[in-house]
């Protein structure tokens, strides 16, 4: 009884890493785009993203009928949330990059690996969680650190671009550049808050 137990409250670690997995899959889609952004790699990340939802819906489901969670059922809901909102930060950003004609130069290249290095950061705090909530604490807080780079290239990016609009002509194409690096900046700051969650769920376990 509580070997099934206890299988039951796994489940739901499971599946956050299940999520958190297809999310890393889902950012390294955007990052091998970014040189050549098309229809077809829109469509590919829609279905990550997609699939993504689905673990998502599962998860949120599974917590409406359980009773027992392996953490609180509130930090499950964000981690999830948050993890979610990465993605859906790396489908916009692609199709914008499609839709506006933009193509990645060296600093969206940068911020899209140092995301995507967050959220491979985030996925090992998630296998780790249950059994080594320290260790989950620590990647955790990689994550948190490569935000701080991250915030830092986008600041970089922008000023950089706005020191090359010489002639007004140019401004909408700036813009558009502008609109895609936010996009990638607040993909970040959803890593650096589930980071923060993780720190609140490592505390509770310790």
């Amino acid at each position: 009884m509580f070997g099934r137990k206890r299988k039951e409250e796994d489940r739901f670690i499971a599946l956050l890493t299940e999520q958190a997995a297809k999310t890393v899959r889902g950012i390294e889609m955007l990052e091998n785009c970014l040189l050549t952004p098309d229809q077809a790699g829109v469509d590919k990340l829609s279905a990550i993203e997609m699939d993504a939802d689905e673990t998502r819906r599962i998860m949120i489901d599974d917590l409406h009928n359980t009773f027992v969670t392996p953490i609180d059922r509130e930090d499950l809901f964000n981690l999830s949330l948050y993890i979610d909102d990465m993605l859906d930060y790396a489908f916009t950003t692609l199709e914008e990059l499609v839709f506006f004609g933009v193509q990645g130069d060296q600093h969206l290249h940068r911020m899209v690996s140092l995301v995507r290095q967050e959220a491979e950061q985030l996925h090992l705090a998630c296998q780790r969680l249950s059994a080594n909530p320290r260790v989950a604490g620590d990647h955790a807080r990689r994550a948190k650190k490569l935000e701080n780079e991250v915030d830092h290239l986008y600041r970089v990016a922008v000023a950089d671009l706005y020191s090359k609009c010489n002639d007004p002509a140019n401004l909408p194409a700036l813009l558009k550049q502008r609109e895609v690096y936010r996009h990638v900046s607040n993909m970040s700051d959803r890593a650096d808050t589930a980071a923060n969650v993780f720190g609140m769920v490592v505390m509770k376990l310790s």
